[in-house]
């Protein structure tokens, strides 16, 4: 058998990494269906399957782990050599984060930040994972939500986050406004303990028996609360967009301190970055005038109701 060409053993790894054609081909800049004639000449070649096709992406067989297991870290071996060879451009700056920041606080405020940089590219990169930027060295920065201390990088605070209680107008028009007290006999979202057992200890009123209900992601239980499901212990950063719209309401000025703060982390590779260094200037100028309406990031649950 001769030996497979080095690009399909490069298309093969960016897939087997992302799980998805369509992403992978972006990161090589091939088409999909380029892509797809790579992986199945391979295939071929090696006369093994290498992938299964499902409705999500694709997932390697165990002929594909096995193989994926012996190259990979050979590519990352040759990504570690190149990387002090290439040139950084610091005009496109690449930034990691969770969705949910992104398109309830980042992406609302973004043309503020091109408008002042025209020079500067964005590019945004999506994701739930914890990017390696070691792995990862076309990535510059993240935006995360966490303790402020992550091994090997530099972690700059923009603002605590805060919870409070909210929920839909309809939800409200149809069972009355709550009060401290009452609280904890209307309908509430999430699991039992955790914050919300926090709540009720510092600010009074008794615990439901039972939730409602409870989701694995905080953005799915905002889109529940908004929906007349029951009332959420809001993170402001994903429910104060929701209030400002009208899609929820405020229902106490108290707010809970969230357990995590918001970063902008970077590796010492990217300090020199001109780019991220607007954006870090930019990043914590929003941020104070974000904090501006009570210091926590809050429209009032007074205001929101005149």
């Amino acid at each position: 058998m001769s030996r497979p060409p080095l690009h399909a053993l490069q298309g093969f790894v960016a897939t087997a990494r992302s799980g998805n054609l369509s992403r992978a081909a972006e990161t090589l800049h091939l088409t999909v269906s380029a892509l797809s004639h790579q992986i199945r000449g391979l295939e071929e070649r090696l006369g093994q399957r290498l992938f299964v096709r499902n409705a999500r992406g694709v997932t390697l067989t165990v002929d594909g782990r096995q193989l994926f297991d012996r190259i990979s870290p050979h590519f990352d071996a040759i990504e570690q050599a190149l990387r002090p060879f290439r040139a950084r451009r610091d005009d496109v700056l690449t930034i990691t984060l969770m969705p949910s920041f992104a398109s309830s606080w980042l992406v609302p405020r973004l043309p503020r930040f091109l408008a002042a940089h025209p020079q500067v590219e964005i590019n945004l990169q999506s994701t739930i994972a914890v990017v390696d930027f070691e792995r990862d060295s076309q990535i510059d920065a993240g935006l995360r939500y966490g303790p402020g201390t992550w091994p090997g990088l530099q972690a700059v605070h923009l603002f605590d986050d805060f919870m409070t209680p909210t929920a839909s107008p309809a939800l409200i028009a149809r069972l009355g406004m709550p009060t401290l007290e009452t609280l904890g006999s209307y309908p509430l979202l999430g699991a039992p303990g955790g914050r919300w057992s926090e709540w009720f200890a510092q600010f009074g009123g008794t615990p439901p028996k039972r939730y409602v209900a409870n989701f694995d992601d905080a953005e799915t239980l905002h889109r529940a609360a908004a929906e007349g499901l029951g009332i959420v212990l809001g993170r402001m950063t994903m429910s104060r967009p929701m209030v400002e719209a009208g899609r929820l309401v405020a229902l106490f000025d108290a707010c809970l301190k969230a357990e995590y703060a918001h970063y902008l982390v970077f590796p010492p590779r990217s300090e020199g970055h001109a780019g991220l260094a607007a954006f870090r200037d930019w990043l914590l100028a929003e941020a104070r005038a974000y904090l501006q309406p009570d210091g926590r990031g809050k429209v009032k649950a007074s205001d929101r109701r005149k």
